[in-house]
């Protein structure tokens, strides 16, 4: 019996996916506890359609996350701080602060997971900073640290 599978069932198979079962399994488990439906024309058709409503949605997440990348681009990140001679750092900022202040002054919010800084920022000046906005596109972020 074809059954689309509605969970991922382990052994079996995953979300989404059309697969031969045995009818027992099918009637006595699968569908008994939703895990699965029976592909029927019409199911068959509605998994068709949300899997296409689905690579639209990831299509316009994209261009959303390449629109964003653009914006940041052209940005600059202002942060103060407190430093001694030679421009060396009282404490260090960190992706927090910056994704704190991106979303103050610029109304941004961006998760401060997602900016890849390597290490704490430990001196004055510009730092190029990047941020993974999505799997296939990174932007980077202007951070300009001064003096309080």
């Amino acid at each position: 019996m074809k059954v689309i599978f509605n969970k991922d069932v382990k052994g079996k198979g995953k979300k989404g996916e059309v697969k031969d079962v045995a009818e027992g399994y099918a009637r006595n488990y699968l569908l008994k506890n939703n895990l699965a439906v029976e592909a029927t024309k019409a199911n068959l058709k509605a998994l068709e359609a949300k899997q296409n409503k689905q690579k639209q949605l990831e299509q316009e997440e994209l261009e959303e996350a390449k629109k964003l990348k653009e914006t940041l681009a052209n940005l600059t990140v202002e942060l103060k701080a407190k430093a001694g001679d030679g421009g060396r750092l009282f404490g260090s900022i960190t992706s927090k602060q910056i994704a704190d202040e991106l979303k103050k002054t610029h109304n941004i919010k961006v998760d401060k997971r997602k900016i890849e800084l390597d290490e704490p920022i430990r001196a004055l000046g510009y730092t190029n900073v990047p941020v993974k906005l999505h799997q296939e596109v990174t932007g980077t972020i202007k951070v300009h640290v001064g003096e309080k």
